[in-house]
């Protein structure tokens, strides 16, 4: 590192380390100040049930707000500087508590009842939306429609913009109820529709940067893989490895109930490091960790410890949702933009209108074909889950990524549109989604109809299948024997990994499904 001995220019002239310390405080306390304010806001909104203000649109707002008054007056740059939205400390910090109580949780019954159409909606479509916005921003240059990029910058920026963040929708269905497998779809679907949409975002960025375009697509389909399978893997035994420490070491005493909630709490953030370390995504793998944690890990603590591990890391999801959208709103007002390709902008939103549309009504159509007719996903559910596709901090943040990737011009461009788009589903159509849904008629009943197909003992039974002579089509098939592993699955699991990995009898089991399944308020949603 070189030093220059003359002196620096005045704006360069570091400050004091008194009013550096100051400055600190200040924007801490700003930071604390805007979080109670949206914690408080939030809790009026939903008393008086207001919907068209949610909560996630009101922490947007306020710091959208915060920030402009920020931007337009002489506020120090020493203070401004702890609003900057780091995509590391978003990645590191505030995402892996907000994912990995998305996976714990997860309510098993609706989650493994439909286990087969929220991955097929959060893999299979969520790779169609990617790909079909993609192409569509890419065609759309090639006809002067809009600003132009290379292909993979725009698979780039299909495979981020494909991340939904259904925050509005799922706390409204949690005020208003609703059908509990609807429910379980959005949830389900947003929670696994994350780690697919980094996923695909960080293939597409790493096959760019390679120019052999003979091996392209296969570099996509095998490096995909690669992260995504090993990232599984990774949550899995991370998870797997838990249950059995807690299972065999004997810590559910009382005088070990420290040691015992905080083992449980550090081995999330263990199984994100861990992958993040092997070049995998820790997204996927804390996802999978608390997935297997609740499943298995969470029945071998103390009543005392579960209590607690519920209400903390609900607590702490809490926190970060919130913070991410107050911190998300400053720094877009903060932030320079690029306004001057307000085409791309506006054909990239009715191009993830229309991916959004082929994403849903082609997977719901593909569930439907295994399905028995009692449980097929109805049209106005299909357009539930079409109008749930809102964009939120995982897309702002993977687009924040790409202006250091990709080139200046590129960049700025796709950050800007995410930016408007972010912004436009949060507040615009976040605020108008009550309004649609009951138009629907998937809320306000309080419809929360039981999962069939479970047993007394909560063992999945998959619907059984006549064998037509008019659905004998391979596809029709293939689905079918599909549909039937996962409670092949169901079964290996309440046979083999539940009394391997866990120490429960029946009377533990019905206190863990009695415990309040907290749900995100936001999800990444997500």
């Amino acid at each position: 590192m070189e030093f220059n001995m003359t002196a620096p220019p005045p704006e360069m002239v570091a400050p004091p380390p008194g009013k550096e310390q100051q400055a600190a405080g200040v924007g801490v306390l700003l930071q604390i100040s805007m979080l109670v304010l949206s914690f408080v806001l939030g809790h009026v909104l939903r008393r008086h049930k207001f919907y068209y203000l949610p909560e996630a649109s009101a922490s947007l707002l306020i710091g959208l707000i915060v920030g402009g008054l920020a931007n337009i007056s002489n506020t120090e740059t020493s203070t401004r500087t702890w609003f900057n939205f780091h995509e590391e400390f978003f990645f590191l910090f505030l995402l892996p508590p907000i994912i990995f109580q998305s996976g714990f949780s997860l309510a098993p019954k609706p989650f493994f009842s439909n286990f087969g159409a929220i991955v097929t909606f959060a893999i299979f479509g969520t790779f169609i939306a990617s790909i079909v916005t993609g192409l569509l921003v890419y065609l759309g240059g090639l006809t002067f429609l809009m600003y132009k990029l290379p292909l993979f910058e725009c698979l780039m920026f299909g495979a981020l913009i494909s991340a939904t963040d259904p925050v509005t929708v799922l706390s409204i269905f949690q005020e208003l109820g609703t059908d509990m497998n609807l429910y379980a779809l959005v949830f389900g679907e947003s929670v696994l529709n994350d780690a697919m949409a980094i996923s695909l975002f960080r293939t597409m960025s790493s096959v760019r940067s390679h120019a052999s375009s003979g091996e392209n697509f296969f570099m996509v389909i095998v490096q995909f893989l690669e992260t995504f399978v090993g990232s599984l893997s990774s949550g899995v035994g991370v998870g797997f490895i838990s249950a059995l420490l807690f299972k065999y070491a004997g810590l559910d005493v009382d005088n070990l109930q420290n040691l015992e909630c905080c083992l449980f709490v550090l081995f999330p953030y263990f199984s994100y490091m861990l992958a993040e370390g092997l070049g995998l995504s820790g997204i996927v793998s804390i996802l999978f960790t608390g997935i297997v944690m609740k499943h298995y890990t969470f029945s071998n603590l103390s009543e005392n410890s579960q209590r607690f591990a519920a209400a903390f890391f609900h607590l702490i999801s809490s926190l970060a949702e919130t913070f991410v959208f107050i911190y998300m709103g400053f720094d877009i007002a903060m932030e320079q933009h690029s306004w001057s390709h307000i085409g791309f902008i506006f054909f990239s939103i009715l191009f993830i209108v229309v991916a959004r549309a082929a994403n849903v009504f082609s997977c719901a159509y593909l569930v439907n074909l295994v399905r028995p007719a009692n449980r097929k996903i109805p049209l106005k559910h299909q357009k539930a889950l079409w109008y749930s596709g809102l964009r939120g901090a995982m897309a702002f943040a993977l687009a924040l990524q790409s202006v250091h990737e990709l080139p200046e011009g590129h960049g700025k461009t796709i950050f800007t549109a995410t930016t408007a788009i972010v912004v436009l589903t949060v507040l615009l159509i976040g605020g108008s989604t009550g309004t649609m849904l009951e138009a629907l008629e998937v809320v306000g009943d309080n419809q929360n109809i039981p999962i069939d197909n479970y047993e007394e003992n909560n063992g999945y039974i998959a619907p059984s299948y006549e064998v037509g002579t008019s659905s004998g089509s391979r596809l029709k098939m293939k689905l079918k024997e599909f549909h039937k592993s996962t409670s092949s699955f169901t079964a290996l699991d309440k046979n083999y990994l539940t009394p391997f990995f866990t120490s429960q009898n029946e009377d533990e089991e019905d206190f863990a499904d009695d415990l309040p399944q907290n749900s995100r308020r936001g999800g990444f949603r997500h």
